[in-house]
């Protein structure tokens, strides 16, 4: 039974539940509801109602063992490594075993130490009926980390996923769009709120995690620069979607400052003065939990991750242009760069990837121009020989025109050009 009460906190209404386990130890637990105190008593309330029919009490971890159920030891393995990895990487994981991995394996009551390869196979057989291939390869990595774990404290002697065969990838395509296509999607956005987003994403090339990230120290008004370090991502934890920023971007070379493009500088101090009236406005209802981002709305909510990946894609095919992802504006980025004549090593610091081969492995097979200047300096530095000297060595036609048999030994006498 999960009892619950309100309470304040630095000005914010949170639901404290009260519960206990399974060993009958007593446990409470804060969750904030998100709301301010002035003016939300009766959504808080409601609020209180909606977390307390959504809280599951926690297993009680017990000690690991090969006789425990694969699923229980799933669940025990997050939790171990939850420490150790990036929230995104976490949620990505707990995402998969919670949803897919764990009910499945749950349902064939099999132990750790009855876990074969043959039982993995029959799984991602099952799962290829109705999912990607690429799903499937997450889902293995999942599996495989957990097992290693289980290998590395000896819990079994080997790690069965490594017998497994996994499926072929998925050859992704990504969607490029052209100068004028672009200035069509630009339309299309043109007074919504999507408008800044794509065309930070566009120009720039950001993710959608760096997009939402952005913040007000990252522009420099003076200098005219914008860095990108912060990065926001939203995770799945139970019936609840929580946002987890860090001062880091993807990797360590996502982390780079770039010129403000064009109009960029104006665009930014009109959105800044615009937050400064809602804030004036809105008094307490202002949610300052992300003050100091540029992407929030009237209300002070920051612009999740998650509504440029499933709002931008449908808004945009409903007002007549072709479907693509929140992504494929960087990829559009890197191809009218590669069509304006800009390096790859220029792009690949523009776009901030670690390694050159990332961005060579990408957009290479985008750089005709490139080909057709190679070719132009191999002819340059390189006499090729006339043509006719390709012609037939055989004398093939007599005098009555009947095909003759060939010398098998022939000898030349023009010089061979090789």
């Amino acid at each position: 039974m999960v009892s619950g009460t309100l309470a304040l906190k630095n000005g914010y209404y949170y639901a404290v539940l009260s519960y206990q386990d399974a060993a009958g130890k007593s446990h409470q637990k804060w969750v904030s509801t998100g709301l301010p105190q002035k003016g939300n008593k009766r959504r808080a309330e409601q609020e209180l109602i909606r977390i307390r029919s959504k809280f599951e009490v926690p297993r009680v971890a017990g000690e690991l063992n090969s006789n425990m159920l694969f699923a229980d030891y799933l669940d025990q393995w997050l939790e171990i490594v939850r420490a150790r990895i990036k929230p995104a990487t976490f949620g990505s994981y707990q995402g998969m075993v919670k949803s897919t991995i764990g009910p499945y394996f749950r349902k064939k009551e099999l132990t750790l130490k009855e876990l074969e390869a043959r039982h993995i196979q029959q799984f991602y057989t099952e799962k290829l009926k109705t999912v990607t291939p690429n799903s499937v390869i997450h889902y293995h990595a999942v599996i495989y980390q957990a097992l290693k774990y289980a290998m590395k404290t000896d819990m079994v002697p080997q790690n069965v996923a490594m017998k497994v065969d996994r499926p072929r990838k998925n050859s992704f395509q990504p969607t490029f769009l052209d100068a004028e296509q672009m200035q069509k999607l630009f339309e299309i956005v043109k007074g919504t709120r999507l408008e800044l987003p794509v065309l930070v994403a566009a120009f720039y090339g950001l993710r959608r995690g760096e997009v939402c990230g952005l913040k007000w120290n990252a522009i420099d008004f003076e200098r005219g620069t914008i860095t990108i370090r912060h990065t926001v991502t939203s995770l799945q934890v139970g019936e609840k979607t929580k946002m987890y920023a860090q001062d880091s971007a993807k990797t360590k070379s996502s982390m780079h400052t770039l010129p403000l493009v064009g109009s960029f500088a104006e665009y930014f101090k009109e959105v800044k003065t615009a937050q400064e009236v809602n804030k004036k406005v809105c008094g307490n209802c202002y949610n300052y939990e992300y003050d100091g981002y540029v992407f929030v709305d009237e209300l002070g909510d920051l612009m999740r991750p998650e509504y440029l990946t499933s709002y931008f894609p449908q808004y945009i095919q409903k007002h007549g242009c072709k479907r693509m992802r929140f992504h494929d504006l960087r990829h559009s980025c890197a191809s009218l760069l590669l069509a304006n004549g800009v390096p790859l090593k220029q792009i690949q610091e523009w776009l901030g990837h670690s390694d050159f081969s990332t961005t060579a492995n990408i957009y290479a097979h985008l750089d005709y121009r490139s080909k057709i200047s190679s070719a132009q300096a191999m002819e340059q530095g390189m006499l090729l020989p006339r043509s006719d000297d390709f012609g037939s060595r055989w004398e093939d036609v007599t005098e009555q025109g009947k095909i003759t048999e060939p010398d098998l030994n022939p000898v030349f006498t023009k010089k061979m050009p090789f």
